[in-house]
């Protein structure tokens, strides 16, 4: 009886659609999304292995950039592949378990990424602000602490969200109307009472992008108090520019992230295709994004890369 229970509770599989309204066009649609992803494969590797090699980039913000790059490979590779599936090939199953599997990756690495750039914002304020200092508050094994808690933080939260899933019936409602298996679009085809779900998952949502958030913009309000005290104008302009591929590559994660957070609670009236092509573009944008503007931006990368 419980073994029929269970069959009946969890389906075997999802299916997965796409972009809601935009079946036809989303096999050329994949193209440029194929494109952003070679970009964003060959870039972060190209970083990690590029830091790695050159001793004279073992310093804090250049780990955190590995790290970066690290989280962005993850992201982007647990979603492309099979959206490319469902675009080229119709192959829109995912198994019950694999889809938890996903969602897990997906939601723990889009947590560690804004942990990262919360880590590089803290960086940028110390240089900036204890620019003597910097080396001793920072060391190598404060930078690996830094990014481990990011990491375990991720995995913390979400562990409970898998389960909170797991628990819930889903009768005959299988087809998921996404690209991949984000939370909300799974907790909506459940048909049990997903109020828990709901109140944990914006309760990771404000924990997560809500404390980042705070902390990066008390790092960047301190640095403009420090910079605009700065008598000399080419000082200035060499911190701002220091400053702003790191606010791009902020800028490139949080507003299509919080876009498609609101979009999920209180966008009814927004059409699925958009909402759905942004939160494609949240998880392929930045990991594109963050090694090209690091790779211009910064002198000492641009340097080794030519």
């Amino acid at each position: 009886m419980s073994l029929n229970s269970t069959a009946f509770s969890h389906p075997p599989y999802f299916l997965l659609i796409g972009i809601p309204g935009l079946e036809k066009e989303q096999f050329w649609i994949a193209f440029p999304f194929c494109i952003m992803y070679a970009i964003a494969v060959l870039g972060n590797i190209t970083l990690v292995l590029l830091i790695k090699a050159e001793p004279s980039l073992h310093e804090p913000m250049y780990f955190f950039l590995a790290m970066l790059a690290f989280t962005d490979l993850v992201l982007s590779t647990s979603t492309l592949p099979k959206m490319l599936g469902i675009f080229w090939l119709s192959s829109g199953e995912i198994g019950f378990l694999s889809c938890l599997a996903q969602m897990f990756f997906i939601h723990t690495f889009s947590s560690v990424e804004s942990g990262m750039l919360m880590a590089m914002a803290l960086d940028r304020y110390i240089a900036v602000c204890f620019p003597l200092r910097h080396s001793s508050i920072l060391s190598v094994p404060v930078v690996v602490a830094l990014g481990s808690l990011v990491l375990v933080r991720g995995v913390l939260l979400l562990i409970p969200v898998c389960f909170l899933l797991r628990r819930l019936p889903f009768c005959q409602h299988h087809i998921i109307s996404h690209s991949y298996c984000e939370h909300m679009a799974v907790v909506k085809l459940a048909c049990g009472d997903t109020r828990l779900n709901v109140i944990y998952g914006l309760f990771v949502a404000f924990i997560v992008t809500g404390s980042d958030m705070i902390l990066i913009s008390v790092s960047y309000t301190m640095i403009l108090r420090v910079v605009m005290r700065l008598s000399s104008t080419e000082a200035r302009l060499k911190v701002f520019s220091t400053c702003t591929s790191h606010v791009c590559v902020i800028l490139a994660f949080y507003v299509p992230a919080l876009f498609t957070c609101f979009c999920h609670r209180f966008g009814k009236s927004i059409p699925p295709h958009i909402h759905i092509m942004v939160a494609n573009l949240y998880l392929l944008l930045p990991p594109m994004l963050n090694p090209i503007v690091y790779g211009v931006r910064t002198k000492k990368l641009r340097e080794r890369v030519v």
